[in-house]
Formats: structure tokens, sequence, C-alpha cells
């Protein structure tokens, strides 16, 4: 199994209720990190990426990066918005030898992206309430109807 398709085996699994924004990006970066270190990888939160930036900051940095005992490294952004920078970013990483993968959510169509790129999704609901925008995720299983006797 690919490495993305392994990360999207687990996001499809993952349900919450009533969230802020902030929130199911929050959940959805430490999920990743969960899935690596059951990987047995070693994770990095807010690691250094191959893309400079001027200064004070000089570079920019990765939601999640995993150094694997075999195999190349990993790098995980995550976002709910279709961020030009946020591909540009992973495209760097991908040129410099990483597995890219792009976590987006949100609740409408995602677009897929080109090139070196993967792409996993996750899709939510949203409403709005008193406290503002708040997200859903629930997994919908396949319940066969109950058996009914004559």
């Amino acid at each position: 199994m690919s490495v993305a398709s392994s990360l999207a085996a687990r996001i499809s699994r993952l349900t919450f209720l009533d969230r802020t924004a902030d929130e199911v990006t929050e959940l959805l970066i430490e999920t990743v990190v969960d899935w690596a270190v059951g990987q047995n990888w070693r994770v990095y939160r807010r690691a250094r990426s191959v893309v400079p930036l001027p200064p004070p900051m000089h570079f920019s940095t990765l939601d999640v990066a995993c150094a694997r005992p075999a195999g190349p490294p990993v790098v995980v952004e995550v976002d709910r918005s279709d961020r030009r920078r946020t591909l540009d970013k992973l495209r760097a990483e991908a040129e410099a030898g990483r597995i890219a993968v792009w976590l987006r959510w949100g609740t409408g169509a995602i677009a897929p992206v080109d090139g070196p790129v993967h792409l996993v999704t996750c899709g939510v609901t949203a409403r709005s309430g008193p406290n503002g925008r708040r997200f859903d995720r629930v997994v919908a299983t396949h319940r066969p109807p109950p058996d009914h006797t004559v």
C-alpha cells in the first residue's frame, strides 16, 4: 500500500462532531502524527521545509515531517483551502526527494492536483450556529436492513 493510500485509509475512519476549523485542522495533524508513529517513523511537527523565506524566518515549515528507516522522508501539509503556496511548497519537497502529501479537508469538491504531490481528502459537513461555523465528520457505514418475517 502506498503512503498516501495508507494515510487515506486512516483518515477515512476519523469521526468528529462540533469542531471549529482550527480544531479540525489540529485533529487532522494529530491523526497524521498518530498514523506515522504507528508506522514506527520518527515524527516532527512544524518541521523545516526546503522552501526559503525572507528573514527573520528564513525557511517555511511543514505541518508534519517523517523520517523512515527505509525509503524517502514523508512530508504532510493539512489545509482547508486551496492554497497555491502550499502546493508550490509540496512540489519543492517532492523535487527534493520527499514523498509529499497534501491532506485537504472541506465541505465541497476538492480539485485534484497534478504532478508529484499526493492528495488525501477528508470530507466534512458544516453548519452555522451562535458560536460560528462548526464542522462534523460522521463516517457512514452500510448496514443492511434487518430480516423480517412474513
